[in-house]
């Protein structure tokens, strides 16, 4: 009696923990993508906050003022993060779509990772823009980044225009671009 009774209770743990389990999987399916809309930031309107380093691809110098006169997303990955791993080849179809035109750059910036993981991240994928380290977290301290994937829409003018928290989609990246290219007409 008594054993039939613990199977009870831990049959019913067990359907209690899958329901919640369920519902939380519910609740992340059904929220908006992040990519959809832009974040709440402080520097929205103003300045960019510089930065600059060396690609860990190249080994070329990189700087966002070097940018200047061309839309340019700033980029916060990390060859760690799951969720940069969805939104890379999303970059990669950005980057290519825009080649022709030239009207937009990407720039990386590796956020608490190792020379060789954001190297060896960025080149799996395909990525042949810019990107910096950060080794000290002052370049994503200056942008308020809490963690990767963080992206910031800069316009030529060095403002920025957007902020966005999470995986990006290049339809969502165009969805901003187009709205602050019209803007700015």
């Amino acid at each position: 009696m008594r054993q039939a009774r613990s199977r009870r209770t831990v049959f019913w743990v067990a359907l209690a923990v899958a329901g919640v389990v369920a519902a939380l999987v519910g609740v992340l399916v059904t929220r908006p993508a992040a990519q959809s809309a832009s974040a709440q930031s402080p520097l929205l309107g103003k300045a960019a906050p510089e930065l600059e380093g060396v690609s860990p691809l190249t080994g070329s110098s990189v700087s966002l003022a070097g940018l200047r006169g061309r839309f340019v997303l700033v980029n916060f990955f990390a060859s760690w993060c799951v969720p940069c791993r969805t939104e890379e080849p999303e970059l990669v179809q950005l980057d290519y779509q825009h080649k022709a035109a030239n009207d937009l750059a990407i720039v990386g910036v590796a956020f608490d990772d190792t020379t060789s993981g954001a190297r060896q991240f960025l080149r799996s994928y395909g990525a042949v823009w810019p990107a910096v380290q950060d080794p000290d977290g002052g370049v994503a301290l200056r942008y308020g980044v809490r963690g990767p994937p963080e992206s910031f829409l800069v316009a030529p003018d060095g403002k920025l225009v957007a902020k966005f928290a999470g995986p990006l989609t290049a339809a969502g990246v165009d969805h901003y671009l187009a709205a602050a290219k019209a803007e700015q007409a």
